[in-house]
């Protein structure tokens, strides 16, 4: 299932393979779609002077792309240490066997099924490679295995899909929950109050330097839909499809299924919460 979806937002920054911060390296997978924008980043992140180096979500099983971000390791001296994963969808996902073979690295993940070797990922923990420190931080919500890496270093977030660099993103329902997403949100808003994080690494779409306006941004934008969604529901609109066709009509109709997983999760959430 792809993972992203280019629903309007805020863009901002530049899209494509390099250096983003000091210490992270974006590689883009030649995947573009409606539903992964300009295609998926995988990141490779590093401590300036040292020969480790981390690889974030490797993103689609494709040979080039895979061989590639070893080739942007090696050439800048590094050897590629660790694999991590945000999440399981495949665009993000999907190569990570056949990267860990043609790199001999572990692949952690929070899901079990994804990992190769014995080590998972949890909340709070704390990574270190080559000198190189990435916090883990739960950020489920888009899917239940969402998390993120905070980079302190750089005051940087690796935000997988949770925070795009173009538009919004889906809260793929059943397994994404809006009330897990938008605690999710404040967990990252948090980031950038307490923790001086300035900059999002996205999994999808340019680099954002402004983190807290983009988190503030999402949280508005969820409220608005869920007020949006809630209308219509009062208005006679009972079914998930009927609350796409009237509160996404102005959104291009390949995002429609998309939309509905993301409405499927608001109806879900108005109605624990007895709001419907």
């Amino acid at each position: 299932m792809t993972a992203a979806s280019a629903l309007p937002g805020r863009p901002r920054g530049t899209v494509g393979s390099g250096p983003a911060t000091a210490r992270a390296v974006n590689v883009l997978a030649p995947n573009p779609s409606a539903m992964t924008l300009d295609g998926t980043n995988t990141w490779i992140v590093a401590e300036p002077d040292s020969d480790l180096a981390v690889v974030i979500d490797p993103g689609p099983l494709d040979e080039g792309h895979l061989r590639a971000v070893v080739d942007t390791a090696e050439k800048a001296g590094r050897r590629i240490a660790l694999t991590l994963l945000t999440h399981g969808h495949a665009d993000h996902a999907e190569g990570a066997g056949r990267f860990a073979e043609l790199t001999g690295t572990r692949v952690r993940a929070l899901d079990p099924a994804l990992r190769l070797g014995d080590e998972g990922l949890a909340a709070g923990e704390v990574i270190t490679t080559g000198g190189l420190e990435l916090r883990v931080v739960a950020t489920p919500g888009h899917t239940s295995d969402s998390l993120s890496f905070h980079i302190p270093a750089d005051r940087a977030v690796l935000t997988g899909d949770t925070v795009l660099g173009r538009g919004t993103t889906m809260v793929a329902h059943p397994d994404g929950r809006l009330g897990d997403y938008l605690d999710s949100l404040r967990r990252l808003r948090s980031l950038t109050v307490d923790d001086g994080v300035h900059t999002v690494l996205p999994g999808h779409g340019p680099v954002l330097e402004d983190a807290q306006g983009a988190v503030e941004f999402y949280l508005a934008h969820r409220a608005h839909r869920l007020a949006q969604v809630e209308t219509a529901v009062e208005d006679g609109h009972r079914t998930a499809a009927d609350v796409v066709a009237h509160v996404y009509a102005d959104v291009d109709r390949s995002l429609w299924p998309a939309a509905e997983l993301s409405v499927r999760a608001q109806l879900e959430y108005l109605g624990e919460h007895g709001l419907i």
